[in-house]
């Protein structure tokens, strides 16, 4: 099913002017096709985003394209572009925006303030998963050490 979905992405990208929904499929192609983190596309995953925002603007988008950024560019680069979307009020109780923040905090050695992106995240979302993983970052960033 996941290559009857790679084409199906393909064909769609391919026949004519893309829709949000294509564009979303190849960006999920391109984090399926890599075989982890580092071998992901990044370059391609912001070229697309750059695309889906021209389609779908849209505040989580934006932060999609962000956390994207930082994968290809370094957690400088993400935190700026996530500066600027810290006033969007979608974002304000949307517990990924935080969670990112938090990441990225977390990567560029300052964990007081990653720790308080943690709670925040923490906070806000919706399902024990998720809990457990912010549980996780938040363990990681209050460890002495």
């Amino acid at each position: 099913m996941i290559e009857e979905g790679r084409v199906l992405a393909e064909v769609a990208l391919t026949g004519g002017a893309p829709g949000p929904y294509g564009v979303q499929a190849a960006i999920a192609a391109l984090h399926d096709e890599a075989t982890d983190l580092a071998a992901t596309d990044w370059p391609q995953i912001v070229a697309l985003y750059d695309v889906l925002l021209a389609l779908a603007p849209s505040p989580v988008v934006a932060l999609n394209r962000a956390v994207a950024v930082a994968m290809r560019d370094g957690p400088e680069s993400g935190l700026a572009l996530l500066e600027n979307l810290a006033g969007k009020p979608r974002l304000r109780r949307y517990h990924p925006y935080w969670a990112a923040r938090a990441d990225l905090l977390h990567r560029l050695g300052r964990p007081g303030e990653a720790a308080a992106a943690y709670r925040e995240a923490l906070e806000l979302a919706g399902t024990e998963p998720e809990r457990a993983l912010l549980r996780h970052g938040l363990d990681a960033v209050d460890r002495p050490g």
